[in-house]
């Protein structure tokens, strides 16, 4: 346990000597606030993170990061929304270019979405949250009720991406910016195992690899 916290704490001392010693320039502005350009919703997956994954610096990604990287719907209420609240300040105070929704292989979430049952829930708070993504979990078993349990699971990965885009324009702020043309969205699916990344094309409604260029090549994820 405590090897843990002192390797964090090594971590640390070498950010600072980067960022603070070596590059205290950048550090020089971000003190002053930040500006960035994209937003991502990410899974809360140890393995996925999203700086580290696209060679980031700080200041440069604005992150939001939850349980199988779900949107939720507009939904004004009195509820609290974590997701929401950090969305619309992205959106409207930092006023982001990008929103890119940014799913993986093997995803946990996904894993006890397709997994739970009435009899057997996911869990006190999981079980609520996995509802977000129920429709792409109907559409799933509805395209393909022969396919094997891994084919299913990777496909409701993608289509809770999917998903997620479409509730991202349920935001009347998200929609008004993208139909002027100063926000664009991008669902982005990234394989643990083999390390590919790939991006989701509107025009033929399926994930495409994407090339060191940024964009989307012909041959479909297999």
């Amino acid at each position: 346990m405590e090897d843990a916290i002192a390797r964090l704490i090594h971590g640390f001392r070498s950010f600072r000597n980067i960022y603070f010693s070596g590059d205290a320039e950048l550090f020089d502005q971000l003190k002053h606030g930040q500006n960035p350009r994209i937003l991502v919703i990410a899974c809360s997956d140890s393995r996925v993170d999203p700086a580290l994954l696209m060679q980031s610096a700080p200041g440069d990604l604005f992150v939001i990061r939850n349980v199988a990287n779900l949107v939720p719907p507009c939904e004004p209420d009195t509820c609290h929304h974590g997701v929401s609240a950090a969305l619309e300040y992205a959106v409207n105070a930092l006023e982001v270019e990008h929103i890119i929704v940014l799913g993986h292989s093997d995803c946990g979430g996904i894993h006890a979405l397709m997994k739970r049952t009435p009899e057997t829930p996911a869990g006190e708070f999981l079980e609520r949250w996995l509802d977000l993504a129920e429709p792409a979990r109907c559409a799933v078993l509805e395209k393909l009720p022969d396919a094997d349990e891994m084919t299913r699971r990777h496909a409701c990965e993608e289509a809770s991406l999917v998903l997620a885009l479409e509730n991202l324009l349920t935001f009347p702020w998200v929609r008004r910016r993208v139909e002027a043309g100063k926000l664009a969205l991008h669902a982005w699916y990234f394989v643990i195992a083999t390390g590919h990344l790939f991006g989701y094309d509107r025009e033929h409604c399926e994930f495409r690899t994407i090339d060191p260029n940024l964009s989307l090549k012909t041959n479909k994820r297999s």
